[in-house]
């Protein structure tokens, strides 16, 4: 997400960032370039005046115009004031009430509502450690009834029974019922939606939230609809009071246009963002954090805490006391090493994390991709467990084999032979304590294919 605007920013930026002097001609350039940048991201028109408007007229202030370092004046203000836009720093969910606490999800059709519903739940079981039922209302779509089943199986939640052919309002008020008396936590409450806002629409879904008075009433929108999703989202908070919103497909949104523009046109705050189809791909929103990262600045905290979430600290465990014991880093060790990379969201979300990447000419970065990772891992995987265990034995015929095992070529079979040799150099530096040693030799050297460039290690 915001890799158009991004780029853009980065090198508007880029411009003033080392200058000694700023001028009112200078400010008025940069302020022109951000202004096409946030419209070619789709941001909205009176978001886009506003946030010039309020950017310029700090500029102009003698802090800026008098500063030593001009250039990171100015980008601190357009940092603060992207803060500012999307609502300085996350707002969680608001559940402190008579258990269970009820979160009604509304949207329309398409928009990834029933799918959002299982993410949040299996959030809140995760994260939270909430005990959670959740309940489809929509009896438009049986197949959304069925999905939500699935879905809540997969996430291990409780999924309470409802069919076609009842009334969404008494669907709901047994649910409600049934989560109270089994002592639940949370109750997350799945409607119907439609393919535009219309009056029927409207008179359900507020009779559903009158039935069961929900903590948090949040709005599924796809972000990939720009500013069209900030207007519908404003058209639902006329006829729903709105708590927070839930930008979804944040993973397939390059401009970012929703994310700016949906706090300042509906004043309702982006609750968590949707990064992947998967049920664990839902991420609470940090304004500050998605600031800093358009930017170019990254996003270390998110980085931390995605490798104490998503890493298996165990496996981690047992090859650090193996390198300990003398033992020698092999190829099962490396193909493991992959996976959790993979974990992570693989090489291009890693990388996006970083400080510094937008610095990087995209020739470098666009050979770190994730399929070369599957690549990595696939041609491990076609290799016995004693050639993983010793790697010097794949000479020409087994490099065929297991070429024509992994689909790949037997130059495949070397490049990935020759990263290892370097992974095992690095590993043989760490467990002699030089960690420093070994960041400085990981520089150009990612699996995936990336040439020796400038990384921010």
């Amino acid at each position: 997400m915001f890799e158009n605007l991004q780029d853009r920013l980065g090198g508007v930026l880029k411009n003033v960032r080392g200058r000694g002097r700023l001028t009112e001609s200078n400010i008025k350039d940069t302020m022109r370039e951000v202004r096409m940048a946030l419209l070619e991201a789709d941001v909205a028109l009176p978001v886009v005046r506003e946030f010039v408007e309020q950017v310029r007229g700090k500029a102009m202030g003698e802090d800026v115009l008098t500063s030593l370092t001009p250039g990171q004046a100015l980008i601190k203000i357009v940092n603060d004031e992207l803060m500012g836009l999307m609502g300085e720093a996350n707002q969680g969910l608001d559940l402190n009430v008579q258990p269970p606490a009820v979160i009604l999800m509304a949207g329309l059709q398409g928009s990834g509502k029933t799918t959002s519903v299982a993410k949040l739940a299996r959030w809140l079981l995760e994260k939270q450690h909430k005990k959670v039922m959740v309940v489809s209302c929509d009896i438009y779509r049986p197949a959304a009834i069925e999905q939500l089943r699935t879905l809540a199986a997969e996430v291990q939640v409780e999924c309470f029974p409802s069919s076609g052919d009842q009334d969404p309002v008494d669907i709901a008020r047994r649910a409600h019922e049934a989560a109270q008396q089994g002592l639940f936590d949370v109750l997350i409450v799945d409607t119907a939606g439609r393919l535009h806002v219309d009056v029927a629409m409207m008179d359900e879904i507020r009779a559903l939230h009158g039935a069961i008075d929900p903590a948090e009433t949040l709005f599924v929108v796809d972000s990939m609809t720009g500013q069209d999703a900030a207007n519908t989202a404003k058209a639902f908070d006329a006829a729903l009071p709105l708590t927070g919103v839930v930008l979804t497909k944040a993973d397939g949104d390059a401009r970012g246009g929703a994310a700016l523009s949906i706090r300042h046109i509906t004043g309702k705050p982006i609750k968590f963002l949707g990064v992947g189809e998967k049920t664990a791909a839902l991420e609470p929103f940090h304004p500050d954090r998605v600031a800093s990262r358009i930017l170019g600045m990254g996003d270390v905290l998110s980085l931390v805490e995605e490798v104490q979430n998503k890493v298996d600290h165990e496996q981690a465990q047992r090859l650090v006391k193996k390198l300990k014991r003398g033992k020698g880093f092999d190829l099962a060790d490396f193909r493991e090493q992959l996976l959790q990379m993979s974990n992570l969201g693989g090489l291009t979300e890693f990388m996006d994390k970083l400080p510094g990447m937008n610095e990087i000419p995209d020739q470098v970065k666009n050979q770190v991709n994730d399929k070369e990772l599957v690549k990595l891992i696939a041609i491990i995987n076609a290799m016995t467990p004693h050639e993983r265990q010793f790697p010097a034995i794949i000479k020409g015929s087994r490099k065929r084999r297991i070429a024509t095992g992994s689909g790949t070529q037997v130059q495949d079979i070397n490049r990935l032979l020759k990263q290892f040799s370097q992974m095992q150099k690095m590993m043989k530096k760490m467990k002699s304590g030089g960690m420093a040693k070994m960041m400085r030799g990981l520089k150009g050297r990612i699996p995936g294919g990336m040439p020796p460039g400038r990384l921010p290690f």
